[in-house]
């Protein structure tokens, strides 16, 4: 039974959901005011994990993923590009998806636009506003934390700090990852000039980023989530936000589970445009890497723990899956025309796969230990019925990891 860090409650608990058959998850999906790097998609790789691991462990998982393609930095590049903010926000969604596939990621059930629910953000706010959790104020619409008990638990915030003066805060997102402690923005109100806005029951204006999320799983979900995924930044406002909305508005939890997973660094330093290490995808298949290579770098890590970037560990990662394939073909070759399948030989590398994946999904110690179990194994003693048998676990295996064949 696999069991997963419970972000909210700092406990580590076994996975159960409610329903045995069907899992719910929502996972944070690109800002697309410019195009994924590899630091978007090691997160994005994670949650595709605990979907195939969850699907291999014998759920049926349906996923939402939320495409935000009309906050500030949206708009602030249309801007500076001189481009329609919907032609910019489509070429990169598009890219986006062919990435997603290229690294032989599932799409998800659901791929809403934060601009497709506009009614359903409307819908929240005016609920809100009815509650009195939420008020105008210089025609935008903003949320009041300390009215819903228990904000800030999935952080871990300390609320004695909360100031005694009233703040607001107007933006959708701020820089770096710290609190902004005060209410903060659900609704930002029409002003002359504005090049995108919609007239709706409340008025003319658009969703905030913190009432994006919401929206997009209150069209999609009417149930609490199994899982809901993001990035460790996540942890930092935008998670806590995002429950107390909805929570406010619904009589149960929006979400069982939360995880999160840590930042990938470029030589021990944060990706960023100024200090000019942004990597794509591209960049690493131009340096000679095949997809499956690219996809097990970023994969192979716990995700709660940093990944960092560097020529020589990509090259360590890629010789690692390399041996290991190699052991994989010379097995493949003990196979010859047999069309008997020995399960039983195959039986110790699934049980190594799931002891480790059901310790909080663990993908570099699964794969380590299942690396060592195959160097041990006498090839030219294996009839081809024990070989077919590894083969087989492991293509199961490879449902979940898809670096191997």
């Amino acid at each position: 039974m696999l069991t997963i860090l419970n972000t909210l409650g700092k406990t580590v608990e076994t996975f159960q959901p409610v329903d045995k058959k069907v899992i719910n998850i929502f996972t944070c999906g690109p800002s697309v005011y410019q195009r994924s790097h590899i630091g978007n998609f090691r997160t994005f790789l994670f949650e595709d994990i605990v979907v195939r691991y969850l699907e291999y462990s014998g759920y049926t998982v349906k996923r939402g993923m939320n495409l935000t393609d009309i906050e500030d930095k949206t708009l602030k590049e249309a801007e500076r590009t001189k481009r329609k903010v919907t032609h910019l926000t489509e070429e990169n969604i598009r890219k986006f998806i062919e990435e997603i596939d290229l690294l032989r990621m599932k799409i998800p059930d659901y791929l809403p636009k934060a601009s497709d629910a506009i009614d359903q953000a409307v819908e929240i706010i005016s609920r809100l506003l009815d509650l009195k959790v939420a008020y105008w104020n210089q025609g935008n619409v903003y949320f009041e934390p300390l009215k819903f008990p228990g904000f800030g638990e999935i952080y871990g915030l300390d609320m004695t700090r909360w100031p005694s003066k009233k703040r607001r805060f107007h933006r959708d997102t701020y820089p770096g990852m710290r609190w902004n402690l005060g209410d903060f923005i659900l609704w930002h109100g029409f002003k002359k000039g504005d090049a995108v806005y919609w007239d709706t029951m409340i008025g003319k204006g658009r969703p905030s980023w913190n009432i994006q999320d919401p929206s997009m799983i209150f069209k999609h979900f009417n149930e609490t989530l199994s899982i809901y995924c993001g990035g460790f930044d996540n942890l930092f406002r935008h998670h806590d936000y995002t429950r107390a909305i909805l929570e406010s508005i619904r009589p149960y939890p929006m979400a069982r589970y939360w995880l999160h997973c840590h930042h990938l660094h470029v030589d021990g330093q944060k990706m960023s445009k100024s200090k000019g290490n942004i990597y794509y995808i591209d960049t690493l298949l131009e340096q000679g890497y095949e997809i499956q290579e690219i996809r097990f770098f970023l994969i192979y890590c716990h995700y709660r723990q940093k990944l960092n970037y560097s020529n020589e560990n990509m090259r360590s990662a890629v010789d690692t899956l390399r041996k290991f394939r190699r052991i994989v073909r010379s097995i493949e070759k003990k196979i010859a025309q047999s069309t008997y399948l020995d399960a039983r030989s195959g039986q110790r590398l699934r049980q190594i796969f799931a002891e480790k994946m059901d310790n909080d999904l663990d993908v570099r110690v699964a794969f380590n230990e299942l690396y060592k179990t195959l160097s041990e194994i006498n090839v030219k003693a294996l009839d081809p019925s024990e070989a077919s048998g590894i083969v087989n676990a492991l293509r199961e295996i490879d449902g979940v990891l898809k670096v191997i064949f």
